[in-house]
């Protein structure tokens, strides 16, 4: 038996050792640097920020097979919860959590926190930049590139667009100064010689969305599985349900193709590109890169331009010195003036040539607006940035946005400048002797005789209101020397009371009404103000309110306990009534300084079956529109005190 079983056994070996003769050798695994090298780096602020080029994150890792890492600056721990109570570092759990279900259906491979605070909604760079230390930050990046080595990075527009939040601002800039500066041994120079790390050139920087030479991609083309890219992208971005994204899922058909901004590169520019890693790759650790559309080179002659609201005005500083102006140029100068009084507007005027020039200028405003002249003289004071003070006084009431003009000519060649202005609101506030009663009365009649501003239903900074009985409202204000009034009365044909008492944080996903204050007038950003959302009422039928993103965040009854609330239903919609120390609010109106920005905000949801806490927001509406106000306090209207 023995003698029979040997010899097949021997030809089965035989067999064997041939077969794996035959086969390839394995390939070792990745290792040391190898293990890290990505394609695809995307560069955000927040988990679910990637949700904008979901799509093509997809195409590439799951229908291309390339490495794609996603780096956050933060965890989203200061956003809000739609789902739950949990807040602060809480939520930035569950967040990472959701984020992982997300990037694991995209094929993202790496993932990065750089653990920078989210502190709330704000439009203010600086104030990003200073909470989250620059350098400190910018060398976190740069670490992370030169040790992933990717080839093309995609990342945020840092445009101040209104509605932009300002850690959006950061991320694009970061991620930009970072590719500058991965590439360069001189910077962070420990990481080469403590950290074993190389300096890495990556080859491409994207911004998403169109602003010229770009790249538009396919992503509704069936992937090995019969997928779409922008299927798989809604899918993956519907795991963000803290934050809304939870429907996503549901949507069906085809997805509008993403764009995206060509900043700089190492391989020549082209138009309409369908492919972000088009002429890759590329050899070198440090290829030189070009630094703009063309050649990189900006000749600059005269400049002649209106002074842009302070935002705008770093952007441009900033985008002229990392020489990607190309990005910026259908960029509009934006002022924010007070309907119905004088205001500044200034025009710089710059001369890099050695000659000085005085010339004419003329200046047009929209029909119903005043200007303090129709032409004056400017001088181009060689090697000089020249200022020119222009007065324009906007009709009053509610005026729409109006554009100003100024045209010179200077050795032969016409210059014309515009800025769209966006006129503010303004009112008076009462002084009263003997306070208001803060209580749920219909009929007072102290409220009743002072005067109200309307808040129409086309007052939108987001969504859209049918008609006047779905929402609108007006407001009504007083003081006594020491306190604010408020009383603000709402339309509101669906009224729904869906957040738990121990859930007020995030009063925007219920019917609610937000008082925002600013004592500097105008400032921008609203760390130093006074914002209240206020509930009027929570699932139980209490009135309830939390400062929000404001200089003492946090429930009322710990950051503004002097303040005193009251809310009653109407017949057409609810009511209620506040008064607020003018210490709490920070304001101290004095004989040269009785100016306070203002604004009043009025959420809108009309899902009457509402699971409790679940973000119902449709419309939003202000007495001072406009996208993303409730960061921007430049925009906000003005009060004078009486």
């Amino acid at each position: 038996m023995n003698a029979i079983r040997l010899p097949a056994l021997l030809a089965a070996l035989l067999c064997l050792t041939a077969t794996l003769r035959a086969e390839a050798p394995a390939s070792p695994p990745k290792q040391g640097e190898d293990l890290l090298k990505t394609d695809i780096l995307g560069i955000f602020a927040h988990p679910d920020d990637e949700t904008g080029c979901a799509s093509t994150l997809a195409r590439y890792a799951l229908g291309q097979h390339k490495t794609v890492t996603a780096v956050y600056c933060t965890r989203g721990e200061g956003g809000g919860n739609m789902v739950g109570t949990q807040a602060g570092d809480a939520l930035g759990v569950l967040r990472e959590q959701e984020l992982l279900d997300c990037l694991n259906k995209l094929g993202v491979r790496h993932h990065y926190f750089l653990d920078r605070t989210d502190f709330g909604y704000t439009e203010n760079l600086n104030v990003t930049m200073e909470k989250w230390g620059h350098r400190e930050t910018l060398r976190e990046l740069v670490r992370i590139i030169r040790a992933l080595r990717p080839e093309v990075i995609v990342t945020m527009n840092p445009a101040p667009v209104p509605g932009q939040h300002g850690h959006h601002q950061a991320a694009g800039m970061l991620a930009l100064e970072a590719y500058d500066l991965a590439g360069d041994p001189t910077w962070f120079p420990e990481q080469l010689t403590k950290e074993g790390l190389r300096a890495w050139q990556t080859r491409k920087i994207y911004y998403g969305g169109p602003a010229g030479t770009g790249a538009t991609l396919d992503v509704n083309t069936p992937l090995a599985d019969g997928r779409t890219p922008a299927q798989i992208a809604r899918l993956a971005s519907a795991n963000h349900r803290s934050q809304g994204f939870g429907g996503f899922a549901n949507f069906a058909g085809p997805s509008r193709p993403p764009s995206f901004t060509l900043v700089k590169s190492v391989v020549p520019y082209a138009t309409d590109e369908t492919d972000l890693l088009r002429g890759l790759p590329v050899t070198g650790e440090t290829p030189e890169r070009l630094l703009a559309a063309g050649d990189g080179k900006v000749e600059r002659g005269f400049e002649f331009h209106f002074v842009p609201r302070p935002a705008v005005d770093l952007y441009q500083r900033w985008v002229r010195a990392h020489q990607v102006e190309h990005v910026a140029e259908t960029f509009a100068t934006d002022v924010p003036v007070v309907a119905g009084e004088v205001s500044d507007v200034f025009v710089y005027a710059v001369n890099p040539s050695t000659n000085g020039v005085s010339t004419t200028v003329k200046y047009a405003a929209p029909p119903g607006w005043k200007l303090n002249f129709e032409e004056a003289t400017i001088r181009f004071s060689p090697r000089r940035t020249n200022q020119l003070r222009v007065l324009v006084t906007p009709p009053p009431g509610h005026p729409a946005d109006g554009e100003l003009t100024a045209v010179t000519t200077v050795n032969g060649q016409e210059l014309k400048a515009s800025a769209r202005l966006h006129p503010v609101p303004m009112t008076g506030v009462r002084r009263i002797d003997n306070g208001l009663p803060i209580n749920a009365d219909d009929a007072d009649a102290a409220w009743a005789a002072l005067p109200a501003q309307a808040i129409a239903f086309t007052n939108t900074w987001q969504g859209q209101a049918a008609s006047a009985a779905d929402c609108s409202g007006e407001f009504r204000l007083a003081h006594d020397g020491a306190t604010l009034f408020v009383e603000v009365r709402v339309k509101d044909d669906v009224v729904v009371s869906n957040l738990a008492p121990n859930d007020i944080k995030g009063h925007w996903r219920s019917d609610s009404v937000e008082l925002c204050l600013d004592p500097k007038v105008g400032a921008q950003h609203t760390f130093g103000c006074y914002k209240l959302g206020i509930v009027p009422f929570d699932s139980t039928g209490k009135v309830r309110a939390a400062r929000d993103a404001d200089a003492r965040p946090g429930p009322v009854e710990e950051t503004a306990p002097g303040t005193r609330l009251a809310s009653w239903k109407t017949r057409d919609g609810y009511a209620l009534r506040a008064s607020i120390p003018f210490v709490e609010i920070g304001f101290k109106p004095t004989k040269d300084a009785r100016r306070l920005g203002l604004n009043v905000l009025i959420y809108d949801g009309d899902k009457a079956d509402a699971a409790p806490g679940e973000n119902i927001n449709k419309t939003r509406l202000a007495w001072a529109p406009r996208s993303g106000v409730q960061g921007r306090p430049e925009d906000w209207g003005r009060a004078d005190f009486q």
